[in-house]
């Protein structure tokens, strides 16, 4: 018995080898992309990318799977990387550690993956990964904010044109709309509606200019919708 047996179980041999045969991109290992890069690695993904050029700061500890205080100050994409081959020895598996400017998109996009999860909370390069994407018309989804919300009743996956009563995603989609991207764009978001006051300004990154309270779960709630999202689709007919 291996360790996807009791995956097998569930969405048969067929949706074992279309998982293996697959390669999935995933672009930021906070909260979000550490928890989906590990549930798509657990449910027997192939083949992964995986990109973040941050460090471990012990602020990361309440939300970030690789994030520890054994872990503070070393490369995110080093540790998941670690973890992700101990899961499965057998993952074809590419590092890239470093920050995912607009410049490096194209690049780094220019590959016909399987899926790209869009995991970052920055909204320059998250436009441009987006864009990417549908120009390339690749396979994705992208994660809205998950930051100052608690209710996990409230995560939704819809297309971008349908959130509500959420600003990251109305800065995103007003941004898009200019450029002619109104709708196809699935998202995973929460419309449960943010106080002001659980956010602080910040002065230590290029495109993030604030950021929110976050609570253990929900970072990982979203991680895993998408993952969830992205196995379904791959299978395309999962066992009943």
């Amino acid at each position: 018995m291996n360790f996807l047996s009791r995956s097998e179980l569930l969405i048969g041999t067929e949706g074992l080898v279309k998982l293996k045969k697959s390669h999935i991109l995933v672009i930021g290992l906070g909260g979000v992309g550490s928890y989906a890069a590990e549930a798509l690695t657990r449910a027997g993904v192939g083949e992964m990318t995986i990109i973040d050029g941050d460090h471990v700061v012990q602020s990361n500890i309440n939300r970030q799977l690789q994030a520890l205080h054994s872990t503070i100050n070393q490369s995110k994409s080093y540790l998941m990387a670690q973890r992700l081959m101990d899961i499965n020895p057998e993952l074809i598996l590419h590092e890239i550690n470093q920050f995912l400017k607009p410049d490096d998109i194209e690049s780094i996009l220019d590959h016909p993956y399987s899926f790209v999860l869009d995991c970052i909370d920055s909204v320059t390069p998250k436009l441009s990964i987006i864009k990417r994407c549908k120009q390339n018309k690749l396979k994705f989804i992208s994660s809205m904010g998950a930051g100052g919300k608690m209710n996990p009743d409230l995560i939704k996956i819809v297309d971008i044109s349908e959130t509500k009563d959420c600003y990251f995603s109305r800065e995103i989609r007003k941004r898009l709309r200019k450029d002619h991207y109104n709708y196809g764009i699935k998202v995973v978001y929460s419309n449960e509606v943010v106080a002001k006051d659980k956010m602080e300004l910040t002065h230590d990154s290029q495109y993030k200019k604030s950021y929110y309270g976050t609570i253990s779960y929900m970072p990982a709630m979203f991680g895993l919708t998408m993952a969830s999202y992205v196995i379904k689709k791959l299978i395309s007919h999962p066992k009943s």
